[in-house]
C-alpha cells in the first residue's frame, strides 16, 4: 500500500463513490495477481522440507526423453468404470479445471480424447501432504498431467465428468505446462448461441468467442467437445466412403497436385514456376483419374488435397479442400454412377448414425440440429423437373443455366415438402454450365448426362459421363478457352482406346457441415485455407 493510503480519513482527499470503486476493483485485480504468483512459485520450489515432495511436481524434461520402457502401464480415461472399482490406475490427461476447497482438498478433472474423470486430492497424513494439495491448486488449466491413485464409485453422480468414478490421487506430476492465461477459455469456446442468448435475457453477459478468433487460436478451438466430435465424424466419413469403394471393386488411385495446365477450365488456379515452366495446383484429380481408366484399371477412386484459387468469401467455399473422388467404366448409362453415389451415401448416413451417437450428441449441443432426412432409394429428378418445381412455386429461372445458392435452397425446401427428403440427385444439367470434358445428352445437345447432388438445400457432389473421343474433347477445350497443349498427354490418353467412364468429385468437409447441420464449413476443416487465411 502506499502512503497515502494508509493516511487517516481525515487526510485523505475526497473522492468520488464511482472512483472509490475503480480503485477497489483495481487493488482486487493486483491482489489476484499476487496471490497467482505466489501459488505458481510455491508450485515451481515446493517446499524442502516436505518429505512426500517426490510424489508431486513437475516432470524435468530428462525424464520425458525416452530413456526407458514405460512401466507401469497407462489407463485411458475413457475406459474407467464403476467395475474398476479399487483398482490402483494411472492416467495421463489435461487439466481441465481445477477447485481448491480450503487448505486440505482439490479437485482436477482431467480431459483425455473427450472423456473426463474427478481426480480428488485430500490432505492424509504420511499419504498426501497440504504442500500437494497446494501444488494441484496452483496448477495452470490445460496443463498435462499423470495421475496415479485408486478408483472409488461416489453415492451420487458426477455431473462435471463423463466418468462415473473418482480417483483418490496418491500421486500428480505435471508433465507440460500450459500458460497461466490461454487466448480463448475453453469453457467459452464451448458454449452454444442458446447458453449466450439465456444468460442475456437473465441480464447476465457470457463470453462469445467469434470465429476469427477461434481460428486464429484454432488448436485450443478444436479441444472443445463439438470440435472433436466433428472431427471424429470426418474421419468417419473418410473410412467409409474408402471402405464401400473397396468392397465394390474399386482401387484408391493417388495422383500428382502439380500439373501443367488447369484441370477444371477457368482461372481459379494457382500458378507456380516449376523448374523454370509455367504449371498449376491442381483443382482436382479429374485429368488422372480419367487417365487411370485408360490404364485399364476399371473403378479407381482417391481421397486427397483440391486447390481452387476462387475470391469467394462464403459459407461453403475454401482455397483448399478435401476431395472425395471416383472414376468407373460404365456399360450402358451414366445412371451406373449415380446408383453407387445412392448407395454410398445411404450407406455411409446410416452408418454415421449407428456409430457417431456420441459425436452427433456432442455437435448438437452447441450447435442444434435435425437429424438429416433421407430416403432408403434417393430420390432423382431431372433438371428439368427442378425448373417446373420452381416454376410452379412462382420462380422463374432460365432453362439453360446453372442454379444459384438462393434458388437450390428453395428447390431443396420444395423437394423436402413434397418426398419428405433432403438428400436427392437432379440430373440432365444444361451442357453449357458443365466441365469441357462432360458429355451431351444423344436426345438433346443442350443438355447433358451429368448430376449434382444436394444435401439440406446445398450441392455437395458434381457427377457426368465423361467424353472420351479426343476431338469432341477438344473441341470442348477449345471452346471454353483451355490451351489443348497444356492437357496434350490427357487427350493423347483417349487416342490409344477410351471405355465410356463417368465419375464424380465431393467435398469431404462439405459433407460433414450438411450431414451436421453446421453454418459453416470453417467449422468441419481443421485448419482452413480461404481468400484471407494461410495460417494456423
Amino acid at each position: 500500500m502506499s502512503s497515502e493510503a494508509e493516511a487517516p480519513a481525515s487526510e485523505q482527499p475526497k473522492v468520488s463513490k464511482k472512483a472509490a470503486k475503480k480503485e477497489e476493483a483495481k487493488l482486487e485485480k493486483l491482489r489476484r495477481r499476487q496471490e497467482a504468483s505466489s501459488a505458481v512459485a510455491a508450485a515451481a520450489a515446493p517446499d524442502e522440507e516436505d518429505p512426500l515432495a517426490e510424489k508431486y511436481g513437475e516432470v524435468p524434461l530428462s525424464e520425458l526423453q525416452s530413456k526407458e520402457e514405460v512401466g507401469e502401464p497407462y489407463t485411458e480415461v475413457g475406459e474407467l468404470g464403476e467395475g474398476m472399482d479399487g483398482r490402483i490406475v494411472l492416467v495421463r490427461g489435461r487439466a481441465q479445471t481445477i477447485r481448491a476447497v480450503g487448505k486440505k482438498m482439490a479437485f482436477v478433472v482431467v480431459r483425455e480424447r473427450g472423456f473426463t474423470v474427478q481426480c480428488v486430492v485430500t490432505e492424509k497424513e504420511g499419504l498426501v501432504s497440504r504442500q500437494m494439495v497446494k501444488f494441484v491448486a496452483s496448477l495452470n488449466r490445460e496443463s498435462i498431467v499423470d495421475v496415479h491413485g485408486s478408483l472409488t464409485v461416489p453415492s451420487s453422480p458426477i455431473k462435471g465428468a463423463s466418468q462415473q468414478v473418482e480417483i483418490q490421487v496418491s500421486k500428480i506430476y505435471c508433465v507440460d505446462k500450459a500458460l497461466p492465461t490461454l487466448p480463448i477459455n475453453l469453457e467459452d469456446a464451448a458454449r452454444s448461441e442458446a447458453e449466450i442468448e439465456k444468460a442475456l435475457q437473465a441480464g447476465e453477459q457470457l463470453v462469445r468467442v467469434n470465429q476469427d478468433t477461434r481460428l486464429n487460436f484454432r488448436v485450443l478451438d478444436i479441444r472443445t467437445p463439438a470440435n472433436q466430435g466433428i472431427f471424429r465424424i470426418q474421419s468417419q466419413v473418410s473410412n467409409i466412403f474408402r471402405q464401400f469403394l473397396l468392397s465394390g471393386g474399386f482401387i484408391e488411385i493417388h495422383t500428382p497436385k502439380l500439373i501443367a495446365g488447369s484441370s477444371e477450365g477457368g482461372s481459379a488456379v494457382f500458378k507456380l514456376d516449376y523448374k523454370g515452366r509455367p504449371a498449376c495446383l491442381a483443382q482436382s484429380p479429374q485429368l488422372h483419374k480419367q487417365m487411370a481408366i485408360c490404364g485399364d484399371f476399371g473403378r479407381v477412386f482417391e481421397i486427397g488435397p483440391v486447390f481452387r484459387a476462387e475470391d469467394s468469401y462464403t459459407h461453403r467455399h475454401l482455397c483448399e479442400f478435401t476431395g472425395l473422388d471416383v472414376e468407373m467404366e460404365i456399360k450402358k448409362h451414366y445412371f451406373e454412377v449415380m446408383d453407387i453415389v445412392d448407395r454410398l451415401f445411404v450407406t455411409m448416413f446410416d452408418s454415421l448414425n449407428a456409430s457417431c451417437k456420441k459425436e452427433l450428441e456432442a455437435v448438437g449441443r452447441q450447435y442444434p440440429f435435425e437429424p438429416l432426412k433421407y430416403l432408403r432409394k434417393t430420390l432423382r429428378l431431372t433438371f428439368q423437373e427442378g425448373v417446373q418445381m420452381l416454376k410452379d412455386a412462382g420462380i422463374e429461372i432460365d432453362p439453360f443455366g446453372d442454379l444459384s445458392t438462393e434458388v437450390e435452397r428453395k428447390l431443396g425446401q420444395l423437394v423436402l415438402e413434397k418426398y419428405g427428403t433432403e438428400f436427392y440427385i437432379l440430373h440432365r444439367y444444361p451442357l453449357a454450365v458443365r466441365p469441357f470434358y462432360t458429355m451431351p445428352c444423344c436426345d438433346d445437345p443442350a443438355y447433358s448426362n451429368s448430376f449434382d447432388v444436394f444435401i439440406r438445400g446445398e450441392e455437395i457432389i458434381s457427377g457426368a459421363q465423361r467424353v472420351h473421343v479426343p476431338e469432341l474433347l477438344i473441341k470442348r477445350a477449345e471452346a471454353i478457352g483451355i490451351e489443348v497443349k497444356t492437357i496434350e498427354t490427357y487427350v493423347d490418353s483417349f487416342r490409344y482406346g477410351a471405355p465410356p467412364h463417368g465419375g464424380f468429385g465431393v467435398g469431404l468437409e462439405r459433407v460433414v457441415m450438411l450431414f451436421c447441420g453446421l453454418n459453416n464449413i470453417r467449422k468441419t476443416s481443421l485448419f482452413p485455407r480461404d481468400p484471407l487465411r494461410i495460417s494456423p
